[in-house]
């Protein structure tokens, strides 16, 4: 088994980038969802109920992010990877409250604008402390602002087997891994605990309980009931739709595509 794939997610809910290595950290992929869109309570922004959230694709450059428009490009703005202000704000985040730094007055207007809602643009420090669930945590793990955990692991295995049973494929963006393998059975990584990839090594930690998010075209931001419909016909645990398994890391370092996956 390998690596395919390595996802991350700079801007929670909005497009991922696919990149080649990522540095590995406790908090998840460097950069990975370090920047979260907020409303004026200060609580996140998801495509849950804003799917034109899904038409914002996030570039990673030399200096900081570029975000534009999926269907109109000339709609763009940079973004440092440091902050321009030196404000503040408490945020929520599911269950969470912490402090988030207010990235700029420009990025705040540019999102409002486009997303036709009034927001605010966070980053997450990297002193910031957002503790995972203790019944999970192997030694006081921390998570950026994704929902639960630092990663999410799928078999490319598993979407194949889905995809046997649409209509209309889907492809892999729609639950937005961090990391994506080759080589195993569908849904093998149900049955593991612990996992290397290169000098890095995981713990699996529970199963990704998947949500509408999953239905959102990500091309198109429109909204429609697969593949959540077909996953919750055998794939429900619980009252929930299970899709891929939520990892932490126990030895950081640097992963690639090509890595091998080595089950421990």
């Amino acid at each position: 088994m390998k690596i395919q794939d390595i996802y991350i997610y700079p801007i929670k809910s909005l497009g991922g980038i696919r990149l080649q290595e990522s540095e590995v950290l406790t908090k998840g992929f460097k950069w990975d969802r370090r920047w979260m869109l907020v409303d004026e309570q200060g609580t996140f922004l998801s495509q849950r109920s804003l799917h034109h959230m899904a038409l914002l694709q996030v570039d990673l450059q030399e200096n900081g992010l570029k975000v534009f428009h999926k269907t109109k490009q000339d709609q763009y703005i940079n973004i440092p990877f440091t902050p321009e202000t030196d404000d503040f704000i408490q945020v929520q985040v599911w269950g969470d409250s912490l402090l988030g730094q207010i990235v700029s007055t420009k990025a705040n207007q540019w999102f409002s604008e486009v997303l036709n809602i009034n927001c605010q643009l966070i980053f997450m420090p990297e002193d910031s402390f957002r503790p995972i669930e203790e019944k999970y945590s192997v030694d006081n793990e921390t998570v950026s602002f994704a929902d639960a955990m630092p990663y999410l692991l799928i078999g490319q295995g598993s979407l194949d087997d889905l995809n046997s049973r649409l209509e209309n494929p889907v492809p892999m963006e729609r639950f937005r891994p961090n990391l994506v393998f080759s080589g195993g059975k569908a849904f093998q990584e149900d049955d593991w605990s612990n996992i290397q990839i290169g000098d890095c090594s995981f713990k699996i930690t529970k199963p990704c309980a998947r949500c509408v998010l999953t239905t959102v075209d990500q091309n198109t931001g429109l909204k429609g009931k697969e593949p959540l419909k077909t996953l919750s016909a055998y794939r429900r645990k619980n009252n929930k739709v299970l899709f891929g398994q939520n990892l932490i890391s126990l030895k950081n370092g640097t992963v690639k595509v090509g890595d091998e996956l080595i089950v421990k």
